[in-house]
């Protein structure tokens, strides 16, 4: 229930980031049109858009986490058996669940600081700027706690123990293989 939960969420945060961008986008260019052709600008755009791409990060970072497409190397637990590899997972997990409970913690504080403060074009309370830590932290925390808990009860395979990425600028991948 749970990982249907945070595939169907991952889901509508990826339509959520498309419109992020394309808002983005019209502000941006639109700003650059109006600022060159008409010697005038959108007083909004700059600060909107900045706004946007800070949201638009954390959750595509959540998304990123959800999928395991973030960057890592797996030059030591790669050679490590089973038990290693778990091993390893588990505290992983338990770090990055640290981070999360240091990252809500203080989006949390920064938030709560800054609720009376204005932003300067848009007047929009400056908690809004550290809302998204405070988001990305909860649902990443809600993330890795249900695949540690996939991790504890054994309903890991083998093969998803060393979740990491490649890059597509990897040396072993072409150079082998031609």
């Amino acid at each position: 229930m749970v990982q249907k939960f945070i595939d169907g969420f991952c889901k509508a945060l990826n339509v959520v980031i498309a419109v992020c961008l394309a808002v983005m986008v019209v502000l941006v260019f639109g700003n650059v049109v109006m600022r060159y052709g008409f010697n005038s600008g959108i007083t909004l755009s700059e600060e909107l858009s900045r706004w946007l791409f800070v949201w638009m990060t954390f959750m595509g970072a959540i998304v990123a986490l959800r999928e395991h497409g973030h960057l890592g190397t797996d030059m030591l637990v790669g050679k490590l058996g089973p038990a290693g590899k778990k091993f390893c997972l588990a505290l992983s997990y338990v770090a990055m669940l640290f981070i999360c409970w240091l990252l809500f913690s203080g989006a949390y504080q920064q938030a709560v600081i800054n609720l009376d403060s204005t932003s300067a074009v848009m007047e929009v309370s400056m908690a809004w700027i550290y809302a998204p830590g405070v988001v990305f932290a909860v649902l990443g925390g809600l993330i890795l706690l249900t695949e540690l808990f996939r991790l504890l009860t054994g309903q890991m395979r083998d093969e998803d123990l060393v979740m990491i990425q490649e890059s597509e600028e990897s040396p072993h991948g072409g150079a082998d293989k031609a």
